[in-house]
């Protein structure tokens, strides 16, 4: 079920076409959906600020199939996952052996804010898309399992696996960079 304020605030959006209204939905999920889209695409801030961008505009265009039986967020993930693998199906690459994202940056040994941030990233890189999108709607975005399954429209026991080994990936990355 939506959080109260929620369905009042989407209710003023949809009752009276309040544009303001929507502007606080945007404030209030704007960092979460952008953290998410910058875990997709491994810090690309660029693309991460216009999926954040198109997944507001499709929640604004679609406003009114929202239904309310889940809270907002997921519904608004949802948008946001399917905006990011709709990207990534129609832009699949091919692994080039000279492509720098391929090669592990080695500056995470200091405690340095912004190397853990790129120790994190590369971590990400070992994860599949799939493994990377559980882990990071569990553990970045705090969704639970239900939601999790929800917003990628994967079976459970799918979630629990990529969730499994992708966490089994990172610590073995990290504990193999420095890290404990």
């Amino acid at each position: 079920m939506a959080a109260p304020s929620d369905i009042i605030i989407i209710r003023r959006v949809l009752v009276n076409n309040d544009k303001r209204a929507f502007n606080e939905l945007v404030r209030k999920y704007q960092s979460p959906i952008r953290r998410f889209f910058l875990t997709q695409t491994l810090g690309d801030s660029q693309l991460s600020d216009d999926f954040a961008q198109e997944t507001f505009i499709k929640a604004y265009t679609k406003l009114n199939t929202f239904k309310a039986t889940a809270e907002f967020s997921t519904w608004l993930f949802r948008i946001a996952y399917n905006v990011s693998y709709d990207y990534f199906r129609s832009h699949k690459k091919t692994l080039d052996i000279d492509d720098p994202s391929l090669h592990v940056n080695k500056l995470g040994k200091s405690s340095d804010n912004m190397a853990i941030r790129t120790d994190i990233m590369n971590a990400m890189n070992v994860l599949s898309k799939d493994e990377r999108t559980c882990v990071t709607l569990q553990l970045m975005e705090g969704k639970n399992l239900e939601e999790v399954t929800a917003i990628t429209s994967m079976p459970l026991g799918t979630v629990k696996s990529h969730l499994s080994r992708g966490k089994t990936k990172l610590a073995k990355y990290l504990r193999e960079n420095g890290y404990k």
